[in-house]
This record gives structure tokens, C-alpha cells and sequence, in this order.
């Protein structure tokens, strides 16, 4: 899915959708995204978009949007961001983003992205992120819940642009995260997945970092957090400007108590010739985590207390 998906976006002609509503809800066509979102007010809808690529972005700013592409890979979304943030700014009571495509975001602070969210829970799959500054970034300081399901993470993060590092997903919100059934890839910068967040779900994802450049660690979760971490697939590229740690828990901050945080049944392996010699688990928090079971290529140590 995720491969026919890759193929598609990078396939699609770069022109405007065909015909002149793209955009469409409950049966009302309209020529803009934003003039879509604007008609849903206070209310509850699904847009539906024609395939085409887009140089355009919308804010939400109330209702339950979902955001749906009519054949998912095909809807492309590229370089206007919104408010200087993204090609969607989210602060409606709840979002749903479905088989878009979102690609070569770039903004003066840093953190262009495919998605700010602001407000609202937040559901986003079967999309892609690709050759941007940030591929989903926010979150509020409430319950917010956040899934990212079936989607991928491709050439997105810097440290070069400006003077905070941006990352593949950023996200710090007071609820929860679970992120499962995607891939991650080809970083440029920053981690792939940063998440201050006090319970976390990270399953059956896959992360290459053999051609990435740049990056840090592939799963950071600076203040701490607890949840699970599982049946996940790592391999450390070479090109690392922090290559100390896979996974690494509280690195600046013990803001919440990451006892019992499992981390299990994933694989990991380093690069041919990486001779770096990581920690698969950096612990920075002293609480007792629940290191399970997992598989560890040659040179990767499972576990260490900073």
C-alpha cells in the first residue's frame, strides 16, 4: 500500500486539478480548499478532493473536518503553507486526514509542515510526508489524542535552516500519540519521531535511516512518557550527527514518569560498516522501564543510563 502510494505522488502531473470544483462537500463543489472548509463552519463533514496537485493550504477553524482524497495518493498538496505553517492548520474540535499527499514545505522559521495541529483530535492515514521542513507538527496543552496510522515519513527534517531543529513528527500534546503501520525514511535532520507527550503507542513501523543525513536519534521522547514501543524495525544509517542512541527517554526533561514504558519485539541493525556502537534504549529518566525481548544487530548495546 504504502509503496503504490509512493508511486502515485511521485507520478501525479504537477497541474491543477481537473475541473472546476475539486473540492466537495455533501454534493456542493467548490474551487478552493479553503472555501470548502470555510462552508462547514461549527459543523461535521468529510471534503472529498479530486486528484491534482494543489498549491494552496486551508485553516480550520471549527467543526469535525475530515479531509479525504477521492483515490489516496493522488491528492498532492505542495509548497503554499498557510499562516507561514502548513498546507493545514488545525484548530477545529476534530481532524481527520486521509490519503493526501503533502510535499516540499519549507517556511521562514523552519518548521514548514504537511499538518500543524492546534486543536482537536487529530487522525491522520494512509497519507505521505515528503522533502519538507516537518511533516506533522503541534499539538494543545489538553486530552488531545493523535493517530498516525498507515502513512509515510520520507526526506523531512533540519537543524541548518534555522536555529531549533525541525523533525519527520512533533509533536507535544497533554493526551496521547499512538503511531503505527507507517515508515519512516530518508531523513535530512532532527529525529524522525519527537514526542513530548506523557503516553505513547509505537507499533509495527518501520525506520531507515541507511540513506539518511544529519539525523539524531529515531524515536526521542525528551520528557519522558510510558506506553509501549513494539514490533518496530530500526536501521541506523552512517550519516548521523548524534548516533549515541536509537530510542532515548527523557533527554531533557522529567516532566512525566516514564515508569513502565515497554519496549519490546522490535528489531534493530546497524548499517554495513557502522562501527558507532549505539544504545538501542538510552534512559535519562532513572525509572524503571520494561525492557522486553528485543532483536539486536552486531554493535548495538541494549541499554544504557545516562
Amino acid at each position: 500500500m504504502k509503496r503504490s502510494l509512493l508511486a502515485l505522488a511521485l507520478c501525479a502531473a504537477p497541474a491543477f486539478a481537473q475541473g472546476s470544483a475539486p473540492f466537495t462537500v455533501n454534493g456542493q463543489g467548490f474551487a478552493t480548499l479553503q472555501e470548502a472548509v470555510s462552508s462547514i463552519r461549527l459543523g461535521t463533514a468529510t471534503i472529498l478532493i479530486a486528484p491534482g496537485t494543489y498549491r494552496q493550504c486551508a485553516v480550520q477553524a471549527g467543526g469535525h473536518i475530515t479531509f479525504k482524497a477521492v483515490k489516496p495518493g493522488t491528492a498532492i498538496f505542495e509548497k503554499v503553507a498557510c499562516e507561514d505553517k502548513a498546507a493545514l492548520v488545525l484548530r477545529g474540535q476534530g481532524s481527520v486526514v486521509d490519503g493526501l499527499v503533502f510535499r516540499g514545505y519549507r517556511v521562514s522559521d523552519g518548521n514548514g509542515a504537511g499538518i500543524r495541529t492546534e486543536m482537536g483530535d487529530l487522525t491522520v492515514t494512509n497519507a505521505m510526508f515528503l522533502d519538507s521542513q516537518e511533516g506533522i507538527l503541534g499539538g494543545e496543552p489538553t486530552g488531545q489524542k493523535i493517530l498516525i496510522d498507515h502513512s509515510t515519513f520520507a526526506g523531512l527534517g533540519q537543524c541548518d535552516e534555522s536555529p531549533g531543529c525541525s523533525h519527520a513528527i512533533y509533536l507535544a500534546n497533554k493526551g496521547s500519540v499512538t503511531i503505527t503501520n507507517s515508515r519512516f525514511e530518508r531523513g535530512t535532520g532532527g529525529h524522525y519521531v519527537k514526542l513530548r507527550v506523557p503516553t505513547v503507542s509505537i507499533t509495527d513501523n518501520s525506520f531507515d535511516d541507511t540513506a539518511g543525513r544529519k539525523t539524531n536519534y529515531m524515536i526521542d521522547l525528551p520528557e519522558g512518557a510510558t506506553g509501549l514501543i513494539a514490533r518496530n524495525t530500526f536501521v541506523q544509517g552512517r550519516n548521523k550527527e548524534n548516533h549515541t542512541g536509537l530510542i532515548v527517554v527523557a533527554a531533557e526533561a522529567q516532566t512525566y514518569r516514564s515508569t513502565g514504558l515497554r519496549v519490546e519485539g522490535n528489531d534493530a541493525r546497524l548499517s554495513p560498516g557502522d562501527g558507532s556502537s549505539p544504545a538501542f534504549l538510552a534512559d535519562n529518566s532513572h525509572d524503571k522501564l520494561a525492557l522486553g525481548a528485543n532483536r539486536l544487530g552486531t554493535g548495538l548495546r541494549p541499554f544504557e543510563t545516562r
